[in-house]
């Protein structure tokens, strides 16, 4: 039994292993975002429009199936001075290709504040993310981006919780 386990497995490992390419990259783009309080605010703050821009790399495991993993800055939170959020950010998605020029995909994300600290907004925050990329040509593309706010980041306010949510619509190049 430990013999054919071994077999199969490193017969899986070679197999996937010869499907293996792996793509860097540069992407940036725009940012619509906005904080959701609950309870709810008199006034909704106004929605932050910012830039995204970092590197990437794309681990394909195989023609429909790959492991997508980007290091970025992230302009985010609402336009008021005290509720600006710029975070470095690490997005990984699982995606799906879907015929030749799509694919989809969604995962966690992790950030971390810059810039402010101690100004009673959390250093970390954790969101789920999901988006869609069309390849233009072999090595150009556009996507966008949704990421919904997981985690509270809002530090020691019991009475309030706030979540960053994010649209993002970039472009880029695999090299």
């Amino acid at each position: 039994m430990k013999l054919l386990t071994t077999t199969l497995l490193m017969v899986f490992f070679t197999t996937l292993s010869f499907s293996q390419e792996t793509l860097w990259g540069a992407r940036a783009g725009i940012n619509i975002s906005n904080l959701d309080f609950k309870p709810s605010l008199d006034e909704d703050p106004t929605t932050r429009h910012g830039f995204v821009f970092g590197g990437f790399m794309d681990h394909n495991f195989s023609d429909v199936v790959s492991l997508f993993a980007e290091l970025q800055f992230s302009a985010e939170g609402a336009k008021e001075e005290d509720l600006r959020l710029d975070y470095i950010q690490l997005p990984v998605m699982l995606r799906f290709a879907i015929g030749n020029s799509f694919k989809i995909g969604v995962g966690p994300q992790i950030g971390t504040k810059v810039w402010k600290h101690e100004d009673g907004i959390k250093d970390f925050n954790f969101s789920g993310v999901g988006g869609i990329e069309f390849m233009i040509t072999e090595i150009f593309f556009v996507d966008a981006r949704y990421s919904l706010g997981l985690s509270d980041i809002l530090d020691d306010n019991p009475d309030f919780e706030a979540k960053n949510n994010n649209i993002q619509v970039g472009f880029g190049l695999k090299l």
